[in-house]
């Protein structure tokens, strides 16, 4: 009896599997992107994007809609495919604005949003030819069904539908930065235009991304952990690949091996006098022994980019004039921090660093006055961080920091080796960026594990150094005996 009972289990435990399976199959369907059914490992079921739902999404187009304007239509193109040579083009990546309202991370839609018509997406369309060379793509069914369109057609309609939808607009906000013919050649978006009913619309999706979500803030807290993980490895590489082309790689290759899909932006990767160059991004160089090098680093998860900076001698050890410099951004970088809160703005911490820098630069004997200060640092201590490394950039750095933000704090000094200052200070570029998360009581650094005081670096360098060496001399000892 127990016997009959079992099999009659794993018979009836063979069809729910063989259900289930036929049942996933049939809702695996390839949109050009990942979906909860084709990629269950990575999106649970109701998400758009890794992490972000469709209620979500739902939401900010809804706040889009409180911002418009009545009988106000916006129209946000995706971002164009760049060609690199005639047949190759360049690693897509979506516009931030388009990605924000739709969740759709391809080329060649459009999106219109109204109070009438709501969310309205013209996709593009595939023939056979484009799906045997580039695969499947998203069409007007996962416009409805994924990003959850209220009306969705395809691209050729456009010419049909989208002047009248215009012509009945009392005003037009439009996305300047992928703006493309498509639509602006349009006569009914031209006379709109002629008759100052254009607007850019960033002004109010800039307003919009710049506060997270909960979902928001978690992307971009892995986002921060994958880089500094990967910025640690690639430390610990430095002292037996001194090589800025080198470091770079291998900071990639870490950030990919984590999650991330792209890098933010090129690694910048300094050394010595290249340190001193604020985007460097050459990385072609050797970095000779005793030099700092400066890697400005950061990865895109899902959409959401971080940011972070360190700089460390890949030999093992900081001089005395270095550590003295390295000291006063690091001092820099941690009081500005406190100031980390709602209420203040960006610049008020900009103005303090300002003050604490030329001070510090001015006992060192480096700055001898205030007017060469911007020679030695042009830059902001920071900016706001999310989708977009310099993200929501129509906001002003004036505007009082609230719950959700994410800024930067990065005070750095950048010494041109022909700078009039002693000798030993010239070409020595250094700076620490960290990213900020403002709470409701204070801050939260999100790359707070990555180590940044001079005792913890020349620690974690050397003793990473030996272990190696050890390993090596053991391994040498074994294969010899």
């Amino acid at each position: 009896m127990q016997i009959l009972l079992r099999k009659l289990l794993h018979t009836m435990s063979r069809k729910r599997a063989v259900g289930r399976r036929t049942y996933s199959t049939r809702k695996l369907a390839d949109i050009g992107q990942p979906t909860p059914a084709s990629h269950p490992q990575l999106m649970k079921e109701g998400e758009i994007t890794p992490g972000i739902t469709a209620e979500e999404y739902i939401g900010r187009r809804e706040r889009l809609l409180e911002l418009l304007p009545e009988r106000s239509l916006a129209i946000i193109a995706s971002a164009p495919v760049k060609m690199m040579t005639d047949v190759v083009p360049y690693t897509f990546r979506q516009d931030a604005d388009y990605l924000y309202i739709t969740g759709c991370q391809q080329p060649g839609g459009l999106a219109v949003l109204g109070h009438e018509c709501g969310l309205c997406m013209f996709m593009p369309e595939a023939t056979p030819h484009d799906i045997l060379w580039q695969g499947q793509i998203a069409g007007i069914d996962a416009a409805k069904e994924v990003f959850r369109a209220e009306q969705a057609y395809p691209m050729s309609k456009l010419y049909d539908i989208l002047p009248d939808m215009i012509r009945r607009s009392a005003k037009l906000f439009h996305n300047v930065q992928t703006a493309t013919p498509t639509y602006m050649d349009l006569e009914a978006f031209q006379k709109a235009a002629y008759v100052d009913k254009v607007k850019a619309l960033s002004s109010l999706t800039h307003e919009l991304r710049w506060v997270k979500s909960p979902a928001e803030i978690n992307l971009m807290k892995e986002s921060a952990s994958i880089a500094c993980q990967a910025l640690l490895q690639t430390m610990f590489h430095s002292k037996k690949y001194p090589n800025e082309g080198m470091l770079s790689a291998k900071v990639e290759y870490e950030c990919k091996m984590r999650g991330a899909q792209r890098m933010a932006f090129n690694p910048v990767v300094g050394g010595g006098p290249n340190g001193s160059v604020i985007h460097y991004f050459r990385n072609d160089q050797k970095i000779n022994d005793g030099d700092l090098v400066l890697m400005d680093v950061g990865c895109e998860l899902h959409g959401y980019v971080s940011d972070l900076t360190r700089t460390w001698p890949p030999c093992g050890s900081f001089s005395s004039e270095q550590e003295e410099l390295y000291d006063l951004i690091l001092k820099t970088n941690k009081e500005c921090m406190t100031l980390c809160k709602p209420g203040t703005s960006i610049h008020q911490m900009h103005n303090y660093s300002v003050e604490l820098l030329s001070k510090g630069f001015k006992e060192l004997g480096i700055l001898k006055n205030d007017k060469f200060y911007h020679q030695l640092n042009p830059t902001s201590i920071g900016h706001y961080l999310g989708m977009d490394v310099h993200d929501s950039s129509m906001i002003s750095c004036d505007r009082p920091l609230k719950p959700g933000v994410v800024i930067t704090i990065e005070p750095g000094v950048y010494i041109p080796s022909s700078f009039d200052c002693p000798e030993r200070y010239q070409g020595i570029g250094i700076r620490i960026e960290d990213e900020v998360l403002i709470t409701e009581t204070g801050y939260e650094v999100l790359t707070g594990s990555m180590p940044k005081e001079v005792k913890h670096i020349e620690s974690l360098l050397n003793e990473y150094s030996l272990g190696i060496g050890m390993e090596n001399h053991k391994s040498v000892r074994a294969a010899t005996s």
